[in-house]
């Protein structure tokens, strides 16, 4: 393996292991008490309404749409570039007064009114009970590929391996999850996709690094586990480094210059990688010496049996 940043001696991740276990739970906690307390922010998606295309012939000031729309009695609208700076996607909530028809015209009205150039390219609405599907899908899909990974990795590792992981993944996709809740950051059906690609995206990088420790396990024979451990991490520390680097500088040209329209999916990106490079050395590491890893749990025991030879044949 090419390794771009070496590392010349062994860094003591689990010397630490104690304090970032507490400032995981500490994170963790409060991801729980913004989701309990707040509650994610859902989008047109989730929970119905009207979604409007509209293009200008000059680059178009969400400011000024925001307030114009505001002022026409249109509260909760979401206003934002689509694609380039004159064409605007805005979102208005479903309305108990006025059809859905009604409102995209009182929309249109008012937009002409301050320009006669906007045109309307685009008018959808999502019913109320379509958008609870849309929400009761995500909410399974998410819980189907939780329940996949820790399959797999139950398949794959011996059970402390497993519970790690599938900790370490939890930990992750809740601190999303909270972090929108405590920010009221739109939650719309591409922020849940960024969510099932960090899933995939962590376990991978856990998995990278229990893969190393199982190795080193076997081969490093006089060594203590702890100091295996930082051995395994520090070995894979470069490929840490150049995977999450490229993902991240891809990810960063989407949340600085995507649009409106990818901000909050990158968004969800972004704080999934930095926390899955987190989760996976100062979370799922340090589990592994709470649960108690041992070597005896993956050397064979090749001593032979009374009365057996130690190619099986009987004496």
């Amino acid at each position: 393996m090419i390794r771009f940043f070496d590392v010349d001696r062994v860094i003591p991740f689990m010397r630490y292991g104690k304090i970032t276990t507490t400032i995981s739970l500490a994170t963790f906690f409060f991801a729980v008490w913004a989701l309990w307390a707040k509650g994610l922010n859902l989008g047109v998606d989730f929970t119905g309404g009207t979604v409007m295309e509209i293009a200008y012939s000059q680059p178009a000031h969400l400011d000024k749409i925001r307030t114009a729309l505001e002022s026409a009695g249109l509260r909760e609208v979401s206003v934002q570039n689509f694609g380039t700076s004159r064409d605007v996607l805005i979102r208005l909530p479903v309305s108990k007064t006025s059809t859905a028809a009604q409102t995209s015209n009182l929309v249109m009205d008012t937009l002409k009114a301050q320009s006669p150039d906007v045109t309307l390219k685009k008018v959808d609405f999502v019913g109320p009970q379509v958008g609870k599907e849309l929400y009761d899908s995500g909410a399974l899909a998410l819980f189907v590929v939780a329940v996949g990974i820790m399959i797999y990795l139950a398949l794959r590792f011996e059970w402390r391996f497993a519970i790690a992981g599938i900790i370490a993944n939890a930990h992750d996709i809740v601190i999303i999850l909270g972090l929108f809740a405590f920010f009221q950051w739109e939650f719309t059906l591409t922020v849940l996709a960024g969510v099932l690609a960090i899933l995939g995206y962590s376990v991978n990088e856990s998995v990278v690094v229990f893969d190393r420790i199982r190795e080193n396990i076997r081969k490093m024979r006089k060594t203590s586990i702890p100091d295996i451990i930082d051995a395994s991490i520090t070995q894979t520390f470069s490929r840490t480094i150049i995977t999450h680097l490229s993902t991240q500088i891809m990810v960063l040209a989407m949340l600085f210059f995507g649009g409106e329209a990818l901000h909050n999916f990158a968004l969800a990106l972004t704080i999934g990688i930095l926390f899955g490079i987190y989760s996976s050395v100062l979370v799922a590491s340090p589990l592994l010496l709470m649960f108690g890893v041992k070597r005896e749990h993956f050397l064979r025991d090749d001593k032979p049996k009374e009365g057996v030879t130690a190619d099986g044949a009987q004496v």
